[in-house]
């Protein structure tokens, strides 16, 4: 493939990635960022083995690059699962002062 068919394709992805995530309701943000830690963990390992398998020193940083970013992302998507997972959480009502146990 050339270079404007690659970045063609690029270009439509960011376009289409773009409405996918901003049309989402807030009651499934949760899972979507679940899956978003999913396809990041995919990354990770297709880095380090794109890494690996390189002959070039700038492929190997380039791979290490990726692995950061991605662990980033994952690490990142946890915890904004967890501050949303802990929205929905119930809270203690805190004792009334006359009530002792």
């Amino acid at each position: 493939m050339d270079f404007i068919s690659i970045l063609s394709i690029f270009v439509m992805a960011c376009f289409v990635g773009y409405y996918v995530v901003w049309s989402v309701t807030p009651a499934l943000h949760t899972p979507l960022m679940a899956v978003t830690n999913a396809i990041s963990s995919v990354i990770v390992v297709g880095a380090l083995v794109a890494s690996a398998a390189a002959g070039s020193p700038l492929a190997k940083w380039l791979g290490l690059g990726a692995v950061v970013l991605a662990s980033v992302n994952i690490f990142g998507g946890f915890a904004v699962t967890e501050r949303m997972l802990a929205m929905y959480k119930k809270k203690d009502k805190p004792a009334a002062k006359g009530d002792s146990k």
